[in-house]
């Protein structure tokens, strides 16, 4: 089971963002590749950090199935209610797929078609959600009670982990993991640990 999963920034990653990951990869459990990047820029990404160490069983892709099966990996990640989802894991079931999740509504769709985990929030204030009001409690309690392993997302370091509601099985970031030390995150896991 993945327990902590980096989200890269939203833009087309250069060599420092490619060698930052590099460098924590040992302290991360995945890493989604979710960029705005050509298919061949992000194939051009894949490659480097597959050479400069970063392990494969440990990459994830958004969306793009070609890239998921040229490189035989095993995790992609879609959109809230994107049907390819569905059909690929219907005829893929030996991979893992999940999905971004806002509601519980979707949280129960995922299950229904035994996607295997989901991301949901946002749990907190985030920068990347600005202005937007974040989960309640309520609806953090009635999506965790889902017979799904469910990801917190939004907002997410050393501080928010210690008020997280109980019953995720894991977190995602974006700024965090992008700014942080190794240090830093292997401080966050025992934050983690006390969580659960």
């Amino acid at each position: 089971m993945q327990l902590f999963i980096a989200i890269s920034p939203y833009k087309h990653l250069v060599n420092d963002d490619l060698d930052h990951y590099i460098e924590i990869s040992n302290d991360i459990d995945l890493l989604l590749l979710r960029v705005p990047m050509s298919r061949n820029l992000l194939c051009n990404a894949i490659d480097y950090l597959l050479t400069h160490g970063f392990p494969r069983d440990k990459l994830m892709v958004h969306t793009d199935i070609s890239v998921l099966e040229l490189y035989d990996l095993h995790f992609i990640h879609f959109r809230e209610n994107d049907e390819q989802a569905f059909l690929y894991k219907a005829s893929h079931p030996h991979i893992s797929v999940s999905m971004s999740t806002h509601s519980v509504h979707s949280v129960e769709r995922a299950k229904h078609h035994h996607l295997d985990f989901v991301f949901f929030g946002h749990v907190f204030e985030s920068s990347s959600k600005e202005g937007l009001i974040p989960k309640s409690v309520v609806d953090i309690k009635i999506a965790t009670s889902i017979d799904i392993p469910i990801y917190a997302i939004g907002g997410i370091n050393q501080d928010s982990l210690k008020v997280l509601p109980a019953g995720f099985q894991g977190i995602c970031a974006i700024s965090f993991f992008r700014d942080c030390s190794i240090q830093e995150i292997e401080h966050l896991r025992k934050v983690w640990h006390a969580y659960v």
